[in-house]
């Protein structure tokens, strides 16, 4: 076994005692060494129990004979930033614990490393960290908390408000419903991108199966979590790392999952920088033929009926795999050391599939309320479609799934505002109308970072007359949370000369979902065609200045001067990072 630490150590003479000077003994340090690296900290509930699930890895590590140290990079919750201007730092924080992660595993000299995360942005940092080290790796999602008195969970907690603000609901029982929407740790109760992402690492293959979406702090997950430390130890003794279990066809098995469960579209951004980082194809052409193959199985908040808390009792990630065998690379490698199709097996073989369900029981549930077969699914299609026409060149992302039928064709005039901030504003200032095409620029990931537009598409899906009748289309980027005609990640951005930057108020704006299209077809109530537009939409960026966007030096100035586009994954462009 040929170990990197122990070859470091000839070279390091210091890491003895300097090891010995953390509470190691000199047997320690002939052991494998594992890095355990947890997202965990006081940032918020998906975050707030990890140091503590971390802690039982470490017992599993020891258990089989290695070396265990602690380290830690806690998150941000979007949540907490919405709203202000500290959503713009949102998308930094994936890049932040992508290089604090690669730092401490490379600077420990790390034989293996546990990724401990529940959330949207430290998710996938750990999983592109995972892919730039390339050691042993394995990723232990933190789970989900279960739902509030009546329902509830976070993602009504915007609706909420803006009823609040329209006197629709009592100050009385804003402040209670408000008060209990996050009753414990874990991440949050709907398909946002902290529970999609957890769902994709466990078919990425890099967490072991049934580990995602458990309900947090329970003993079933502080037994995995010993489990996950002991298996660890025999990946590195195995020399299996990240990058042979991370393949394409892993990534594939990424996008199936994602379709069928109609998974947040910041995934889009993601898994391609996870493609990026692996040096991995990345196409979005890919994801529309796969969503137009696979079925939509999950009946999960926000586009469906349940909490997401009852995904995982219902059979949680292998269950949906199971439906979608048929669609799966099912000899790709896990951290378990077998395929995808052998894991699915021995679940069905240690009678998972029948156990679990019996929590749905205290529900008045079945399974197939939660999870439809592929033979009867919510929809025939996956969740997403990508859009493309002279307003999106390079494409734009939908939640199909989550767009009303009578929606998913729409032709009406533009309201254009530079700001989600300058756009809320006129929606509760009643200047919004129905029939009318929201267009927001400069929020992609060079213009401010590429918040989500939370509270404009909460404005809007509480608003019956406007969500049934309005289309927002932004650079931005969307909360998993969100609901209705929502089209994001326009990409090229406005910021960066898109034709998006150039259209005017009463540029009249055509989408056509079936046909997979976004295009600006006419002048005030003259219709010209998609072809005479994309002609004027030149002749206007020939002369279009961008507005000073100045984020100043600090991270977001970082950030935003060197983001790649949307479409590639906004990831930080390394040639910008040595030029």
């Amino acid at each position: 076994m040929d170990l990197h630490s122990q070859r470091m150590r000839a070279i390091a003479p210091e890491a003895d005692p300097l090891r010995l000077g953390c509470g190691w003994t000199r047997e320690d340090l002939g052991k494998p060494w594992v890095v355990i690296e947890s997202a965990g900290g006081d940032s918020h509930p998906g975050s707030v129990h990890l140091g503590a699930l971390a802690q039982h890895v470490r017992d599993g590590v020891i258990e089989a004979g290695a070396a265990p140290a602690l380290y830690g990079c806690t998150d941000a919750c979007d949540g907490i930033s919405q709203g202000t201007d500290a959503m713009d730092l949102s998308l930094c924080i994936r890049e932040v614990l992508a290089w604090a992660t690669e730092l401490h595993a490379r600077s420990a000299h790390a034989d293996g490393v546990v990724l401990v995360s529940s959330c949207d942005k430290a998710i996938p940092g750990h999983l592109i960290a995972a892919a730039r080290l390339d050691l042993p790796a394995l990723h232990l999602p933190g789970g989900t908390m279960p739902r509030g008195p009546s329902d509830m969970s976070l993602d009504r907690v915007g609706d909420l408000a803006a009823d609040l603000k329209r006197g629709r609901v009592s100050p009385e029982e804003y402040e209670f419903l408000m008060a209990r929407a996050c009753p414990s740790a874990g991440a949050c109760q709907f398909i946002g991108t902290a529970i999609t992402m957890q769902a994709l690492s466990e078919a990425l293959g890099l967490a072991l199966p049934g580990s995602a979406l458990m309900p947090a702090q329970s003993y079933a997950q502080l037994r995995l979590a010993r489990e996950a430390g002991r298996r660890i130890v025999a990946l590195a003794r195995e020399g299996v790392t990240a990058r042979r279990i991370l393949t394409q066809e892993a990534l594939e098995n990424a996008l199936v999952v994602h379709a069928a469960v109609s998974g947040s579209t910041n995934a889009l951004l993601h898994l391609p920088a996870l493609a990026h980082a692996l040096g991995l194809r990345s196409d979005l052409e890919e994801v529309q033929r796969i969503n137009d193959q696979v079925p939509y199985l999950l009946n999960v908040r926000p586009a469906g009926r349940w909490t997401a808390d009852l995904w995982w009792y219902a059979g949680g990630v292998p269950r949906v795999m199971h439906e979608l065998r048929e669609w799966l690379h099912l000899d790709a490698l896990t951290v378990t050391g077998k395929t995808v199709g052998e894991n699915l097996d021995d679940l069905a073989a240690s009678g998972f599939f029948e156990s679990n369900p019996r929590y749905l029981e205290n529900y008045g549930l079945a399974v197939r309320d939660v999870i439809r077969p592929a033979t009867d699914p919510l929809e025939p299609q996956g969740g997403l479609a990508i859009l493309r026409g002279n307003l999106a060149p390079e494409g734009a992302v939908v939640k199909r799934a989550a767009v009303h039928p009578s929606m998913r064709t729409f032709r009406g005039p533009a309201r254009v505002f530079d700001s989600q901030e300058a756009a809320l504003e006129a929606i509760f200032g009643g200047r919004i109308r129905g029939g009318e095409a929201l267009v927001i620029c400069y929020e992609g990931p060079r213009g401010s970072g590429m918040p989500e537009q939370f509270y404009v598409t909460k404005a809007i899906s509480s608003d019956p007359h406007l969500n049934t009748s309005l289309v927002l289309i932004t650079d931005g980027r969307f909360s998993g949370a969100s609901g209705g005609p929502c089209i994001g990640h326009v990409s090229p951005e406005a910021a960066a000369g898109g034709p998006l930057a150039v259209v005017h108020d009463d540029d009249l704006v055509e989408v056509d979902i079936a046909a997979r299209r976004l295009d600006m077809v006419g002048v005030g109530a003259q219709v010209v065609g998609a072809d005479r537009c994309t002609a004027l939409l030149a002749d206007r960026l020939r002369t279009f200045q961008p507005p000073a966007l100045d984020h100043g030096t600090g991270l977001l100035g970082l950030y935003t001067s060197l983001a790649a586009s949307a479409t590639e994954g906004a990831y930080v462009r390394s040639e910008g990072l040595s030029g």
